[in-house]
């Protein structure tokens, strides 16, 4: 594909794709390359800087991408310097702070889905993460 910047004869300026250059000149000389403000089908191609393609996105894929991601970014930051990881014993350090027999902190990690129930119907308050800690990726 190529794309061309193109002008109708009343000066109005647009964009075009096409197979290739000459599939530009059959569509022209068809008369199906028209205006897209007047629908002049007499179109020349405008002068146009040669398309260089440049990669603005950083090489960082830890950096966050928009606001959503940066406050999730943060938000994890906050848990995991606030908080002890305790990995895949997560359930069982919860179930221990809540009847006493462990000293309470802030504690996050990791649960199977029918552990983590358990503990929400035991009434034992746990919340899931919107976002998977750095110590439980790659």
């Amino acid at each position: 594909m190529i794309r061309y910047d193109l002008r109708c004869e009343k000066g109005h300026q647009f964009d075009g794709w096409f197979r290739s250059s000459e599939g530009f000149e059959t569509l022209k000389k068809a008369g199906q390359v028209a205006c897209t403000h007047c629908g002049s089908v007499t179109v020349e191609k405008a002068l146009m800087a040669p398309g260089i393609a440049v990669s603005e996105v950083k090489s960082d894929l830890h950096s966050p991408r928009n606001p959503q991601e940066a406050a999730l970014d943060k938000l994890r930051r906050q848990v995991e310097e606030s908080s002890d990881y305790v990995g895949m014993s997560f359930a069982a350090e919860a179930r221990a702070m809540h009847e006493g027999t462990a000293p309470e902190r802030a504690i996050h990690g990791e649960a199977k889905l029918e552990d983590a129930r358990k503990l929400l119907e035991d009434g034992i308050p746990v919340a899931p993460l919107p976002f998977r800690t750095r110590h439980g990726a790659n």
